[in-house]
């Protein structure tokens, strides 16, 4: 049960996170955590503001003694990712999470848990609500709507906060400190279809591809995972040519930074024709499954007889959609050149629908270079405007670009080998931290990000290891007790 975890240790930050589960949170929906937020700054007497955009910003002075030292701006995203399983009764606007603790993990119950960022919020608030703790200033800036938009990041303004460096709490593996990330742009696909009546002859079918692991769009991206759309639309176009199907509705995907777990379809087909297009499925899901054998061993690929539609949409025009998602980029497109084992661009086919009379597309490139991620971005416009469609690129938001000679990086580095014997690893992030922005903003920001270690954020699987919690929260600690001079 989810009050199991305010026994964890650190107490403190664990408790935080209790309280946060308990708020429904997701993206756009972030009106009662800021109030929570809000009222928690005010209950501790400490500057409170809330910007027109909606983020938090919480100030404490320096504690005596630290007054000389710079001072730092924790920050984390109060939103997180809505993701169940689809067998899971769950109103994310309403529900509040139910954590577990699974041996060494703390996971949720069929859905996203909100580690990835409530363990940074939480962290904040520890900091925050702390009376021992030694600290130059401390600033806790709360974004809003990260997770869809960054648009706390994207409408945060200059002048408000006085710190010089930024402790972003939003990367996902202990032991690594991060100095850089990935920039990215979102792809809105639209056509519109008319549509027909069902043949006479013709048998209803509801198609599910389930099972799969999903996750994080830019983190999991080079896993290998499959993508239900792509997959869904690789049987659609083959069953259109071979079978003679018709496509009433298509549904798959629902978050555009989470790679699509489940996609479904409703479809007719001639009734002679039932033999071999149930052969077919079970060809289809025995291929998927060789082909994914090592990631996504779950995967399932069924037909069920269904209700007939009231129509399916025009054949010629399905046609010429399908064949775009089918050239449309996905998945890991090019490694960098500078750091080993990087992702350098990538693309996620995150959404297929059917939605009043159009077909939807939503995809999000990232890339670390602007001129990579512009040409993604064209050549998925190209794909899906030879069938017509309309294509607007926008939601550009810009990567971070590391300085391996920064302040903050040199002091942290220092302060995790004293503490645990072993030089932390410095990377960049193939996803899109808020640094980019925020430092945009405030450009003359030392910037850094660490966190403890999450699996699967943005799906039902993800989890955060309680053992790396403690071990972020004592860094944490030392950190800011030694923070830069002025």
């Amino acid at each position: 049960m989810s009050t199991d975890i305010k026994n964890l240790e650190p107490k403190a930050l664990w408790n935080y996170f209790y309280e946060l589960t308990q708020i429904p949170r997701p993206s756009k929906h972030e009106g009662a955590v800021i109030e929570y937020m809000k009222n928690f700054g005010e209950s501790l007497g400490l500057e409170t503001i809330v910007d027109k955009v909606g983020n938090v910003i919480i100030r404490k002075p320096a504690t005596p003694g630290m007054e000389n030292r710079k001072g730092m701006v924790l920050q984390g995203h109060l939103d997180m990712v809505p993701q169940k399983n689809s067998d899971k009764d769950f109103d994310f606007t309403k529900d509040p999470i139910d954590a577990i603790i699974d041996g060494e993990w703390v996971t949720a119950d069929g859905t996203t848990l909100g580690a990835d960022n409530g363990m940074g919020v939480a962290a904040a608030m520890a900091v925050l609500a702390s009376k021992d703790l030694k600290h130059g200033l401390v600033e806790a800036l709360f974004t809003i709507d990260e997770e869809t938009g960054m648009t706390g990041a994207f409408g945060l303004e200059a002048g408000i906060l006085k710190g010089d460096i930024l402790v972003n709490m939003d990367s996902e593996d202990e032991g690594e400190m991060y100095i850089g990330c990935a920039g990215g742009m979102d792809a809105n696909v639209s056509l519109k279809y008319n549509t027909v009546e069902v043949p006479a002859g013709h048998i209803a079918f509801s198609l599910e591809l389930t099972g799969l692991k999903g996750g994080h769009s830019g983190m999991d991206i080079p896993l290998g995972r499959g993508n239900a759309n792509k997959l869904m639309n690789r049987y659609i176009k083959h069953a259109m040519d071979k079978h003679g199907l018709m496509v009433a509705s298509l549904n798959g995907g629902s978050l555009r930074n989470a790679i699509p777990r489940e996609a479904f379809a409703v479809v007719t087909i001639p009734a002679e024709n039932k033999v071999k297009f149930m052969e077919c499925i079970a060809e289809y899901e025995k291929t998927f499954k060789s082909e994914l054998a090592a990631t996504e061993p779950d995967l399932s690929f069924i037909a069920k007889e269904t209700d007939m539609p009231a129509n399916v949409i025009e054949p010629q025009t399905m046609l010429n959609f399908s064949r775009s998602v089918y050239t449309c980029p996905n998945g890991v497109l090019r490694m960098s050149n500078e750091m080993e084992g990087l992702v350098e661009t990538s693309s996620n086919l995150a959404i297929m629908k059917t939605d009043n009379g159009e077909l939807i597309v939503n995809c999000l490139m990232r890339s670390s270079v602007d001129s990579a991620k512009y040409a993604v971005g064209e050549a998925i416009k190209s794909a899906f405007e030879l069938a017509g469609a309309n294509v607007v690129l926008d939601g550009e938001y810009p990567g971070w670009k590391p300085n391996p000679e920064s302040a903050i990086l040199k002091s942290c580095r220092e302060t995790y080998q004293s503490m645990y014997g072993v030089i932390p690893e410095i990377k960049a992030i193939h996803a899109g931290l808020e640094c980019g922005l925020l430092g945009a903003v405030y450009p003359n920001w030392d910037m850094i990000s660490f966190g403890p270690t999450i699996r699967y954020p943005h799906s039902p699987d993800e989890k955060v290891n309680i053992e790396t919690v403690k071990k972020f929260w004592d860094f944490t600690v030392k950190v800011l007790e030694n923070a830069p001079a002025k």
